[in-house]
């Protein structure tokens, strides 16, 4: 068994949990303590065998819950050292503490290997993942959201990997002539801020191989973008070039399926 699912995606929150029979873990904790058990157990997930919760970086919608979480479930907070001390007052007291592990290498938790690499965004350390089964490691789930841009190390890390969960945040038009401030919209345009939807595609056309399986976009903006939206130029993509894939939305308020990593 190695799996995945994302409790929810979005500049209201992030969670998604990643398992193997032996190990569960969560990435990012940016919703209250009592959503996160109430989104595990609407697609039946085990809450009280998770073992560590993962930070990729301090913005409050990835580390709201994580203080809680750490407590409620009495596990260690893995996270980098400068995220760590940009976030900690918000941690707040943790039972079993806290783990640094250093962009650019792997650490493991449990029989579940992790890599962190960094991302393009304007946070002190923001990291994306890789996860594999020790002893699966034809099976990668690669985890890359809250991108300015497409970096060379970012696609040379999605290569191979049979499952990615990829940001598709926003629609460019929609953006530059919706309601934000110009300052949020420069944010967001910039190579710091976030992935639109072609460049989501842009991402994949130079990844994508035989083995790829599901492509789980994430991270939509609810002012700035659409499911229908995202999922059809994604979609139009892969029809272009004749390629047949799970292709999926997550959501802001509900979980996504399990999925075979």
């Amino acid at each position: 068994m190695f799996q995945t699912a994302i409790l929810a995606s979005g500049s209201k929150g992030n969670c998604t949990v990643v398992r193997t029979r032996d190990t569960k873990i969560l990435v990012d904790a940016g919703l209250p303590g009592n959503r996160i058990s109430a989104q595990l157990a609407s697609i039946s997930l085990d809450e009280s065998r998770i073992r560590a919760l993962i930070i990729s970086h301090e913005h409050s919608d990835h580390v709201a819950g994580a203080g809680i979480i750490a407590r409620k479930y009495n596990i260690p907070v893995y996270i980098s050292r400068l995220t760590y001390e940009a976030v900690k007052f918000r941690l707040g007291r943790l039972p079993k503490g806290n783990v640094f592990f250093q962009t650019g290498q792997d650490f493991r938790i449990g029989d579940i290997v992790v890599h962190a690499f960094s991302s393009s965004h304007d946070v002190v350390d923001g990291c994306n993942f890789i996860f594999q089964k020790e002893d699966e490691p034809l099976r990668k789930l690669a985890l890359a959201t809250d991108l300015g841009y497409a970096t060379q190390l970012l696609i040379n890390r999605l290569r191979n990997a049979t499952t990615i969960i990829l940001e598709s945040n926003h629609d460019t038009g929609m953006l530059l002539e919706g309601p934000y401030p110009w300052h949020l919209k420069q944010r967001v345009h910039s190579r710091q801020g976030h992935l639109s939807n072609e460049q989501a595609v842009g991402v994949i056309s130079q990844v994508i191989h035989p083995g790829l399986k599901n492509l789980i976009l994430a991270h939509l903006s609810e002012q700035n973008n659409s499911p229908d939206l995202a999922y059809n130029i994604m979609k139009q993509y892969l029809q272009e070039i004749r390629f047949d894939l799970n292709l999926f939305i997550s959501l802001q308020n509900e979980p996504t399926p399990i999925f075979d990593i």
